[in-house]
């Protein structure tokens, strides 16, 4: 691909190479690649279960470790609210009849929503009555006050800014949920709570203006000092945008067109953190406060249990790097990342003299931590824990999306369902090195882990790039523990009517 003079100029301002782009252009043509599954992961094989006589141990360490401000909260905020709302768009569109079941229910259901007062309130202003709006079966002039600037605007507001849960004395946001779970758990022994939180660019000064109010009632109220970073996705991971061709697509005015990169991009984001423990969770999966003791429980425990092979796989990396090493050492090591960090060596491993396990050991040894809380899978989409064959024949856990796996395939499509646990994002990751120093993320990814997918824009098909996942993909090469958590720890609100669940009524 020959980029004109004009073409290099928009791909510098945008902070890509030309030689990123034409890597771009040929995975298309290439197509992607897809994972090999050897098998689901289920309980007590690549997942475990935190023995009870355990935990207190394990939150004792991790209190002691964020008492020294080791801890911080990750929150991917970058969505914005238009999916929840895509049946109420359609009723937008063409209004319901008072006959149809979608009226009936939508009627019935209205005033049990957490926003339902501010929609009566942005109603009024214009001197309008809600109730009287439903009696007379006019739900497309309700849904213009719950969906257009006209009223609440929640068709283009982010995610954190809707209001996620209804109390005796206000509803709460999604986005003041994740304070109220942060002050709880992330926080140091001179009570500072540290959050990052990714915005989609038009998002950013909303949000920043609505922390600005909130901040602090949520410190006066939980004995907090937030200390809350805030980034947008960077340009530069934004990917080419191709036609049915493979070919760049171009604008009215000639212009190569490019789309966000997907939440992959947001490994950028949380690569320039200065953190060690971070917590990472979607700004969508949050619980009322009444029901947050059993979440709070178990994020101390996946961050206790980090911390221990944290501590046990530095243990190891100083044996490597130190003096001669006994017979009695090297089995242990050997031991250690088969059991507890669960690498699955190639075959032959066995016979390979000391110097090429030992080498092997402190390559896989060298790697991000994360421990990753999955729940039995209720038939929520998205992804699942798998054993993955590697490239050099071991095998590796992983959390695969269903868009890693081949379609085609009879056989890994059979292992794909056979999963028995979800992925909810409930994620606690350790990303220095048993020196202290950050790892780069960038190093751990599977630059292959790349999806494709066919789009519409103005009337136009093209074909989108996403980069690897941020939690499959992106960190492929990261050492990985699963863990098995209640459900009731998750609580992810896809649709408007998932606020009506029970987990979310208080």
């Amino acid at each position: 691909m020959i980029f004109s003079a004009e073409d290099r100029i928009q791909i510098q301002q945008r902070g890509i190479s030309p030689e990123r782009i034409r890597e771009q252009l040929e995975l298309f043509a290439r197509g992607i690649s897809y994972l090999n599954l050897h098998r689901p992961c289920t309980l007590g094989d690549g997942i475990e279960a935190i023995p009870r006589q355990e935990e207190a141990a394990l939150v004792e360490s991790y209190e002691q470790a964020a008492a020294t401000g080791r801890c911080l909260k990750f929150v991917p905020a970058s969505g914005a609210a238009s999916r929840m709302f895509k049946e109420w768009f359609k009723g937008l569109e063409r209004p319901w009849l008072p006959t149809e079941p979608t009226a009936l229910t939508f009627e019935e259901q209205l005033p049990r929503y957490p926003f339902y007062e501010d929609l009566c309130q942005a109603a009024a202003r214009e001197g309008r009555d809600i109730a009287a709006l439903s009696q007379v079966g006019d739900y497309a002039a309700i849904l213009k006050y719950v969906l257009t600037p006209k009223g609440l605007d929640y068709g283009s507001l982010p995610k954190a800014l809707l209001k996620f849960h209804k109390y005796p004395w206000g509803s709460r946001t999604a986005l003041e949920e994740h304070l109220v779970e942060a002050a709880r758990y992330s926080v140091d022994g001179r009570r500072i709570s540290r959050l990052h939180i990714t915005v989609s660019p038009e998002h950013r000064r909303p949000v920043e203006e609505f922390l600005a109010k909130v901040k602090t009632k949520y410190e006066e109220s939980y004995g907090v000092t937030y200390e809350i970073g805030i980034s947008c996705q960077e340009k530069a991971t934004d990917t080419i945008a191709v036609d049915l061709e493979n070919r760049p697509l171009r604008d009215e005015n000639g212009r190569l067109c490019f789309r966000p990169g997907g939440h992959g991009a947001l490994l950028q984001n949380l690569n320039a953190l200065d953190g060690d423990i971070i917590f990472l969770k979607n700004i969508d999966n949050v619980s009322p406060e009444g029901m947050l003791d059993l979440t709070v429980r178990f994020k101390k425990l996946l961050a206790g249990l980090l911390l221990k092979r944290q501590e046990e796989t530095f243990c190891q990396l100083e044996k490597l790097h130190g003096g001669k090493i006994d017979q009695e050492e090297l089995s242990a090591i050997d031991l250690f990342c088969r059991q507890r960090l669960h690498i699955v060596f190639p075959e032959g491993y066995l016979k390979w003299p000391p110097e090429k396990k030992m080498a092997t050991w402190r390559q896989k040894l060298s790697r991000p931590l994360r421990v990753c809380g999955v729940v039995r899978n209720e038939g929520e989409p998205g992804g699942g824990p798998f054993w993955v064959r590697d490239d050099d024949g071991g095998q590796s856990l992983q959390i695969v999306e269903e868009a890693q796996v081949d379609s085609r395939d009879r056989e890994q499509q059979a292992r794909w369902r056979a999963a028995t646990h979800f992925n909810p994002v409930d994620l606690v990751c350790a990303v220095r090195d048993f020196q202290g120093k950050k790892f780069d993320l960038g190093k751990y990814v599977d630059p292959r882990a790349v999806s494709i997918a066919r789009k519409s824009d103005h009337g136009r098909d093209l074909q989108a790039l996403e980069l690897p996942g941020l939690w499959n993909g992106a960190m492929a090469k990261w050492n990985t523990i699963f863990v098995e958590v209640p459900l009731a720890t998750f609580n992810p609100v896809k649709m408007v009517e998932d606020l009506l669940r029970p987990q979310h009524l208080t």
